[in-house]
C-alpha cells in the first residue's frame, strides 16, 4: 500500500490553538475525502522550501509570490483551495499586510516610523516583504535613501515580527492580516501589546497547494470539499475556530499580481 499523502498548515499554525484547529479541519478533510491523509508538522526553524519540495504533499500553504515565481520558471503545482478570512472584503480569498507598532508607541501614522527600525520576515515573502515594499513606494525618498535606518530580519514568521516589535527590537513591522486574525483569536494576550498604523492593498491569500507535478484532479477533489465546508455541519465550527468564512478555488493566474508588485518595487530604495 502506498504511503499516505500529507497535509500541513505551517504558515498559519501560528499559535497552539490555531495549530489544533487546523489539525481538526484536516482530520475532517481526510474523513470526508475517504482517503488517508497524514498531518505532518514542519515548524520553524525548518525551512518552508523543504515543505514545498515534498513529493507527497496533498495540501500545504504556500506564499503566493513564490508560487507565482515557480509558474514563471515552468514548474506546475496544483492549487487545492484558498481560505476566505472573515475579515476579508466581500467574501474574497484575499489578505493584506498590516504595519504594527507597540501599543504605547507615540507613532500615529506610518510616516512617523520612518528613520526607525523595520522588521521583516524574509525577502521571499509577499506579506512580510514584497507587499510592504510595494506599499512604501508612495513614500520613496527623494534623496534615494532607504526610509528606515535599519531592517530587522529575516525573522521568518509573522509571530516573530510581533515579538520583535513587542521586545523593542524593531519599531514597526508587517503582519499578515490573516495571521493577525488568528493571533487575536488564539493569543489575545500577545496582540494586546500592538496596534495597526497602516495596511497595504489586498492581494490573493496564500493557497493550499499540492506537490510540484501533483495530480490536478486529486487536488480539485480536496478543493471541492473545502469549498463546500461552510455548508457542512461538522466543518462549520472548525472554520469558526480558524476565523474563516470558508474556502475558494482561485486560479493560478490570480497570483500574478505579486509579480507585478515586485517588478514595480525592484529598483526603488525604500526599505
Amino acid at each position: 500500500m502506498a504511503a499516505p499523502l500529507v497535509l500541513n498548515a505551517r504558515m498559519y499554525a501560528i499559535a497552539p490553538g490555531a495549530r489544533a484547529a487546523w489539525h481538526a479541519l484536516f482530520d475532517w478533510l481526510s474523513r470526508a475525502s475517504g482517503r488517508p491523509l497524514q498531518i505532518v508538522d514542519h515548524a520553524f526553524p525548518a525551512p518552508l522550501d523543504a515543505l514545498w519540495a515534498r513529493d507527497d504533499l496533498a495540501a500545504g500553504f504556500m506564499c503566493g509570490w513564490p508560487f507565482a515565481r515557480e509558474r514563471i520558471d515552468g514548474a506546475a503545482r496544483p492549487i487545492v483551495a484558498a481560505p476566505i478570512p472573515l475579515s476579508s472584503p466581500a467574501g474574497r480569498a484575499v489578505y493584506r499586510s498590516h504595519f504594527i507598532v507597540r501599543r504605547e508607541s507615540p507613532v500615529r501614522r506610518l510616516e512617523d516610523t520612518f528613520g526607525g527600525r523595520l522588521a521583516y520576515t524574509a525577502e521571499t515573502s509577499h506579506s512580510g516583504y514584497n507587499a510592504p515594499r510595494h506599499h512604501l513606494l508612495a513614500y520613496r525618498s527623494a534623496a534615494g535613501r532607504p526610509l528606515y535606518a535599519a531592517r530587522i530580519g529575516p525573522l521568518v514568521t509573522p509571530r516573530r515580527v510581533v515579538e520583535a516589535v513587542l521586545a523593542g527590537e524593531a519599531d514597526v513591522g508587517p503582519l499578515d492580516s490573516y495571521a493577525h486574525d488568528l493571533l487575536l483569536r488564539h493569543d489575545p494576550a500577545l496582540m494586546a501589546g500592538v496596534r495597526i498604523v497602516d495596511s497595504t492593498a489586498w492581494a490573493p491569500i496564500p493557497p493550499l497547494v499540492g506537490s510540484r507535478g501533483g495530480d490536478p484532479a486529486a487536488a480539485a477533489r480536496l478543493g471541492d470539499l473545502l469549498a463546500a465546508a461552510a455548508e457542512d455541519k461538522a466543518a462549520r465550527p472548525l472554520l469558526a475556530e480558524l476565523a474563516l468564512a470558508g474556502f475558494a478555488r482561485p486560479a493560478a493566474a490570480d497570483y500574478g499580481v505579486t509579480l507585478a508588485w515586485a517588478t514595480a518595487a525592484a529598483h526603488e530604495i525604500v526599505m
